[in-house]
């Protein structure tokens, strides 16, 4: 099953949007990352971006979305009705599918130690990764916001952070964590009266004798008194009855509800169950519903075929990525993939008994080699992607642009790179298994020494064209040299594999 992570960081800054395409930007930056929604509110003068993907790839992008907001973000200069405590306010991790509670704890513990240590950032962990128990909550991390944190930061010692140092800095601190699906969900009133927001505030509130799961706020956003509510449990404590308590406190007051707004993303269940509850279709199923029924046969069509018709399609474009730079490691997974089929066709067979340790080792080089070889696969159109950037910047000087177009050439060119040194590697296995593995998969494991090769010189093409733009020359002189190696040893790795398995495939 793909395990797959929610992050949704809150960032201080909901009215440049500048800063905020920058935050966003560093998060798309990371291969395998899918940024749902951007939502900015400048009355709160805050941003919620929610993104998803496996967990290495979400720790790498929550770490750059941290570090870029410390860059852009001041919070002495920072005015918004929302509390906050830092430049990047709280960044919380939530188990979608195939990952637990417990992984997500681990994964804002390493992310809480990496933002301290490199980016001297003081980190304070919450929810289900929170150290101690008075840190459990956000509200009461975040007591006296901003400006009382940095009076305590050193002189207190329940200010002390989990992971950096403990000295007041203008970006303020991080709260990092773990936890359930939250959704936040705010009411807006027909009255410019806050004072009355903030009371019924208080009474949904669980911490007013409210609801259990619900935390509340009463703000004044363009004019009209706002009570803002994150709900952390809408299974048992769901969208449709907080609202209806919100309409019968604001009735006391001679107040309606004008609008509700939905800030960031919720799951389809939370709607779903409020449209139940208002329309009284208790026996309501999701296959009733068109859209879902229609996705799910479109899912359904979609895995019985395994064309992978989006990235054919995708180099077929116009667009310039995915290129020859993506089909070369696309072509090298599946040379590693031919090699780690070949390898479990010649397992558990009596036939093969005594290659048994061998196969076992291909099989499991082959996996690590092609699912790097598949993430390059997104790599490389991101790094030519940040060439491009680099191009299109005229807002420095012409020497910092032509630095930055060599750094991200650089990086460019150290993808095609990695591809081609590991396309040798599939081609190793390949032979290996040409000549130790399943007589009646000779042919695939041919196939994949042919893969491999193709794989290795497409990526060669791509170093090369490159190097040859570069003014260090010197670096792309060592990547022609390594890169003839390459090639003499992935051509000869073809021939040999084709004629050991022709030989025993008798083809």
């Amino acid at each position: 099953m793909l395990k797959l992570v929610e992050c949704v960081p809150n960032f201080s800054e909901g009215r440049r949007t500048s800063v905020i395409e920058a935050i966003a930007a560093a998060i798309r930056s990371v291969p395998g990352i899918r940024l749902l929604g951007t939502d900015p509110d400048p009355d709160h003068n805050r941003t919620v971006i929610t993104f998803v993907g496996e967990p290495e790839p979400v720790e790498e992008a929550a770490f750059r979305a941290i570090a870029e907001a410390q860059k852009h973000i001041n919070l002495d200069n920072h005015q918004g009705e929302h509390p906050r405590i830092g430049a990047t306010d709280v960044c919380p991790f939530i188990p979608v599918s195939g990952i637990t509670m417990a992984d997500c704890v681990q994964m804002a513990r390493r992310v809480g130690e990496r933002v301290g240590q490199e980016l001297g950032i003081a980190v304070y962990l919450y929810g289900e990764a929170a150290t101690r128990p008075e840190r459990e909550k956000l509200a009461d991390i975040r007591k006296g916001e901003y400006e009382l944190w940095k009076q305590e930061i050193g002189p207190n010692p329940a200010r002390q952070p989990d992971f950096g140092p403990a000295v007041a800095q203008p970006w303020g601190a991080t709260v990092i964590g773990a936890r359930p699906f939250l959704i936040a969900y705010n009411l807006y009133l027909n009255s410019d009266k806050v004072e009355v927001a903030k009371k019924i505030a208080a009474a949904v509130r669980f911490t007013g004798g409210g609801f259990r799961y619900v935390q509340a706020l009463g703000f004044l956003v363009e004019g009209q008194a706002q009570v803002s509510m994150n709900l952390t449990n809408f299974e048992k404590t769901p969208i449709h009855r907080v609202q209806e308590m919100v309409k019968r406190e604001a009735a006391q007051y001679g107040l309606t509800i004008t609008k509700a707004e939905l800030v960031g993303l919720a799951p389809q269940k939370a709607l779903l169950e409020a449209a139940k509850a208002y329309l009284q279709l208790d026996g309501l199923k999701d296959e009733q519903i068109l859209e879902l029924r229609m996705a799910q046969v479109a899912a359904d069509e979609a895995a019985a075929d395994i064309t992978p018709t989006p990235f054919i399609e995708a180099v077929a474009s116009q667009e310039p990525a995915p290129g020859g730079g993506a089909v070369a490691a696309l072509a090298g997974a599946l040379a590693a993939a031919l090699a780690q089929m070949v390898a479990g066709l010649t397992l558990g067979r009596k036939k093969y008994a005594d290659v048994q340790v061998q196969a076992q080792s291909v099989l499991a080089e082959a996996e690590k080699l092609r699912l790097e070889l598949t993430q390059a696969v997104a790599e490389d159109a991101a790094a030519f992607e940040q060439v491009m950037v680099a191009i299109r910047n005229k807002g420095v000087s012409p020497e910092e642009r032509q630095a930055a177009i060599e750094q991200a050439t650089i990086g460019a060119a150290e993808v095609p790179l990695r591809v081609a040194r590991l396309s040798v590697q599939a081609a190793r296995l390949a032979k290996e298994m040409a000549a130790l593995g399943n007589i009646n998969a000779a042919s695939d494991a041919a196939a994949g020494g042919i893969m491999a090769r193709a794989a290795a010189h497409i990526a060669s093409l791509n170093v090369k064209t490159n190097a040859a733009g570069l003014q260090d020359q010197t670096l792309a002189q060592s990547w022609r040299q390594e890169l003839a190696q390459i090639e003499a040893e992935v051509n000869t790795l073809a021939e040999e594999i084709t004629l050991v398995a022709a030989q025993r495939g008798g083809f």
